[in-house]
């Protein structure tokens, strides 16, 4: 391993397989534009896909050269009309088979130095976000999976190219959150007893 100069931050991905599976949902969301809906992705082992079934694989390009500990995305059908992505993660919990998850939404984000004047009731923070002079419109992608690691990208509207791109693992820390929730295996009966 090559020492990294002293004051050097470099915050690696804890799976690299995750960190390329939401890259390249950032690639394919930014050849969509902006103004786009929120998407929801399942993450599967492209391995086991091809194993278990090899049809759905092939018309996805997909073959026995897959590479072992990649991810393939599937992308989920649309969100339930009127409902926000926050609120459909908060009922979702995924079968055995999904390995991790992604989310991409758009958003409007205010520098730190205006968050005190932010009001409390959330239809009047979105008025205020969406109005005020120093608003950002910034696309994220946020990818979490089963054993706990997360990776996220962001690209800012107003720098809307590829080079511009920030990516970590730690970006998105509530929406991270909320899609390693998707992971909690709490049964209905457990919850009860």
């Amino acid at each position: 391993m090559t020492d990294l100069p002293e004051g050097l931050n470099i915050e690696l991905p804890s799976d690299p397989a995750l960190a390329t599976a939401v890259l390249e949902i950032e690639v394919h969301a930014a050849t969509s534009g902006w103004d786009q809906k929120s998407r929801l992705y399942a993450l599967v082992d492209t391995r086991r896909l091809v194993d278990s079934e090899p049809g759905l694989a092939a018309s996805m390009g997909l073959d026995d050269s897959a590479q072992d500990g990649s991810f393939t995305a599937i992308e989920q059908d649309d969100l339930p009309p009127g409902q926000q992505l926050e609120r459909v993660l908060e009922e979702i919990v995924w079968p055995p088979t999904v390995v991790g998850c992604a989310a991409v939404v758009e958003r409007l984000v205010l520098p730190p130095d205006v968050d005190a004047e932010i009001p409390d009731d959330p239809g009047e923070a979105a008025r205020f976000a969406a109005e005020h002079p120093l608003r950002q419109e910034v696309r994220i992608v946020a990818g979490a999976t089963r054993a706990g690691a997360t990776y996220s990208a962001l690209r800012l509207r107003a720098h809307d190219d590829d080079q511009s791109v920030v990516d970590g693992t730690e970006l998105v820390p509530g929406l991270l959150q909320l899609l390693l929730s998707t992971f909690d295996d709490i049964t209905l009966d457990e919850e009860l007893s």
